[in-house]
């Protein structure tokens, strides 16, 4: 983590947080806005957003906007919202943050819930902070009636043809090794 000694610098770390917090606010607003134009100006030029599955994966703000409109193709109306962030600063114009989030999502004529979190990398240009990586994992991705029996089972990513595991939390280490033989 990058430390700051002075009040000014302190200050625009502070400054900085807040940017990157409304970044992905208006990331998630804008995705159900279906505001692609608002979208792709979230990104820098040679920005990456893919998923750990494999599912996904564009880069530049016209490959990512174009991603999403091939999947808006099978979505209805979507709400995403935020939970925990945490953001580590390398530099005063890079970042790298972990996201917490949900969303709620109309997809293939069902209602279905997800769990992800979003492995990102922020740069600063400009002034304006913008989303240099964007790489998200799913805990679960499934039918809302679901819910109740879903979550003990590893194949929780139901938002293809076929099921297939969850990216987290059996998959990471700490996990593993608190639950030996259950990953």
């Amino acid at each position: 983590m990058l430390q700051t000694a002075n009040f000014e610098e302190r200050l625009a770390r502070v400054e900085d947080r807040l940017a990157i917090r409304e970044l992905i606010s208006r990331y998630n607003m804008s995705i159900d806005d279906r505001d692609l134009k608002t979208v792709g100006s979230l990104f820098t030029e040679d920005a990456f957003f893919g998923s750990v599955d494999g599912a996904m994966g564009a880069t530049t703000p016209q490959g990512i906007v174009n991603q999403f409109k091939d999947r808006f193709s099978v979505l209805g109306a979507t709400n995403h919202f935020t939970h925990d962030q945490v953001i580590e600063f390398e530099s005063s114009t890079r970042a790298r943050g972990m996201v917490a989030s949900h969303a709620e999502v109309w997809r293939k004529e069902r209602a279905m819930i997800t769990a992800l979190r979003y492995a990102d990398v922020y740069e600063k240009a400009d002034g304006a902070w913008r989303f240099a990586e964007r790489r998200l994992s799913f805990m679960y991705y499934l039918n809302v009636e679901d819910y109740s029996t879903v979550l003990g089972v590893r194949n929780r990513n139901l938002a293809g043809d076929a099921p297939k595991p969850a990216d987290w939390p059996e998959g990471t280490p700490t996990y593993v090794e608190y639950r030996p033989g259950k990953g």
